[in-house]
């Protein structure tokens, strides 16, 4: 479960019994800016997977990951977590899909998903258009 806004240590103090009581995997988010520290404070208190966003800024589709958010990743992916990582945050194309996949568990697709859900006014079609475009 993502709970948007969510700080890490209101989630400490006030959800994480009530989310373990209940059998819910609580979804943190990393930035490139999260410290090493904080992340693995995360990884120690959180299960399901870590969710790396790939740039501070806001949602939306990219045709590529730059050399500086893909070492962001690796360093990432090198940290040795036991929480899988899942890239969000860019991902609309075959290309941000391996770029991801590179150094994560796999990749998150938000927007690009609404925007075809929008376009096609279908779901199935939607979907389809969705992996075909994950797979050029």
């Amino acid at each position: 479960m993502i709970i948007p806004d969510l700080p890490f240590k209101e989630y400490r103090e006030h959800y994480q019994s009530i989310a373990e009581q209940y059998g819910l995997h609580v979804i943190m988010l990393i930035t490139p800016e999260t410290s090493e520290e904080r992340i693995r404070e995360i990884d120690r208190n959180t299960g399901g997977f870590i969710y790396m966003v790939s740039s501070a800024a806001t949602t939306g589709a990219q045709q590529d990951f730059d050399e500086r958010k893909q070492a962001y990743f690796k360093r990432i992916g090198n940290m040795s977590l036991q929480n899988p990582l899942m890239v969000g945050f860019g991902i609309s194309n075959r290309n941000t899909l391996e770029a991801a996949c590179r150094y994560a568990s796999g990749g998150i697709v938000g927007s690009r998903f609404i925007s075809l859900l929008e376009e096609e006014k279908d779901t199935e079609r939607a979907v389809k258009s969705l992996l075909d475009g994950l797979r050029k």
